[in-house]
């Protein structure tokens, strides 16, 4: 059996200024984000990769998605890694400090998906969502 990793729904106040801050620090690309405008659809995504999107959903969404039962929807992810190459971690290093976004942890020899990975750092988007970024060597 094959599984690869679909999509995440994250929760945000403000899914334009949330694409604009995955567009501008991660250089992920924004989905939808015109039909959100319109109001033509009912969140914007961001690109990962070629088969993995980040769902933007606003907050007022989550109650009518309690699929699994009352209080489901809108429960919190610890956080969501990313893995990049060693090039596109040192130039997403630069960009956090560009930008002024505060990496407060950093961690060697971190263990994911691909086994260790040589250094990892953390960051929160605008909404206070926790991303790992790191890369393999």
């Amino acid at each position: 059996m094959h599984i690869e990793l679909d999509h995440i729904v994250l929760w945000v106040a403000d899914p334009i200024r949330s694409a604009e801050f995955y567009a501008t620090v991660l250089e992920l690309t924004p989905l939808r984000l015109q039909e959100f405008r319109d109001g033509t659809a009912p969140f914007p995504s961001v690109r990962v990769s070629a088969g993995t999107i980040i769902d933007l959903a606003p907050l007022p969404l989550a109650a009518g998605l309690n699929a699994a039962g009352e209080g489901t929807a809108g429960h919190p992810v610890n956080h969501l890694c990313l893995n990049l190459d060693h090039d596109g971690y040192l130039a997403l290093k630069d960009r956090l400090a560009a930008h002024g976004i505060p990496v407060p942890l950093t961690m060697k020899d971190s263990f994911g998906a691909r086994g260790h990975a040589p250094e990892t750092l953390y960051f929160t988007d605008p909404d206070r969502n926790v991303i790992e970024a790191r890369y393999y060597a």
